[in-house]
């Protein structure tokens, strides 16, 4: 009796073997490769909605951290400028102090209005090419006076301000909104009106101011001290509301920063690959190839073909 040999059935065993172990040697490889699970959402089908959800989040919290890293250097520059105007109105009253207490107050003109200078200057302080504190009007100047003799021509000091008045709000995560923007004519009217009376009581009867000072003149610089001293306290008040604002921003962009590394950890439980994992089941995908490929071998050179040729 000869037994019925068949290696069809064998060979087709063998060859499913090979095509799954190549399929899992490529699956294997590409996680080592990438570090990760897999390219797309379909390669996450049970976490899929999750991902979705979580990377809206990050979209979301990546956009305010754009904004706010923006947000912050506008600030920045405008407690810079706010500075230099609140240095100069310190600045005028320590050359009245000085005035008074040498008699001679024949520069003091020529010292304010350097220091004028330097306020308006940073008052007009620019942005990304708009101007900072002019409100919505931010391709427009919104300080025009640029001399002492300006203030005293006749025009109000209201009109020597060209912003509207609209400040500039922005929301610096889902339920934080700061407000921005500051107004020149806020900052300036106040050191505009003491600079007005300065320059008038020079150009009036009891003026100008020399080097010996007249007892009426002693008397009004003496009466100015207070005056710089609330201009300076008011610009210096506004000055802490814009650092109270950066504050918060930066606070702000530590939380997010610290919400997106606490995100960017639970999407990378579900996306990133268990690298030690990843490469036992790279080296069991080649075992397993070597091994379905060393049977298909084994069985080729056993096939009856080969017996009855030996025969």
């Amino acid at each position: 009796m000869v037994t019925r040999v068949s290696t069809v059935g064998n060979y087709s065993a063998i060859l499913a073997n090979i095509m799954a172990a190549q399929q899992r040697q490529l699956e294997a490889g590409v996680r080592v490769s990438t570090q990760k699970n897999g390219s797309d959402l379909k390669d996450f089908a049970q976490n899929d909605e999750m991902l979705t959800a979580m990377r809206s989040v990050q979209t979301r919290l990546t956009g305010y951290q754009d904004q706010n890293s923006l947000i912050a250097d506008k600030l920045t520059t405008q407690d810079t400028a706010l500075n230099q105007v609140a240095d100069a109105s310190q600045a005028i009253r320590e050359a009245i102090a000085d005035a008074l207490a040498s008699g001679d107050a024949s520069t003091l003109m020529a010292e304010v209005q350097g220091q004028m200078n330097k306020a308006v200057g940073a008052l007009n302080t620019k942005y990304n090419g708009n101007y900072l504190f002019a409100g919505g009007q931010i391709n427009t100047q919104p300080v025009t006076a640029q001399q002492l003799s300006d203030l005293t021509a006749g025009p109000p000091i209201g009109s020597f301000f060209q912003n509207d008045q609209f400040k500039a709000q922005a929301a610096i995560d889902d339920s934080t909104t700061v407000t921005t923007g500051i107004l020149a004519s806020d900052v300036g009217t106040p050191l505009m009106n003491a600079l007005q009376t300065l320059e008038s009581f020079q150009q009036g009867g009891s003026g100008p101011l020399g080097s010996n000072l007249t007892p009426a003149q002693r008397s009004f610089l003496e009466s100015q001290l207070s005056t710089w001293d609330s201009v300076h306290q008011g610009i210096t008040t506004i000055t802490a509301g814009n650092g109270m604002v950066q504050q918060r921003v930066d606070n702000i962009k530590t939380d997010l920063s610290s919400r997106q590394t606490t995100l960017a950890g639970m999407m990378s439980n579900i996306t990133d690959a268990d690298m030690a994992k990843a490469a036992a089941d790279l080296q069991m995908a080649q075992t397993s190839f070597a091994a379905a490929a060393q049977v298909f071998q084994t069985l080729k050179e056993s096939s009856l073909i080969n017996l009855l040729a030996i025969q």
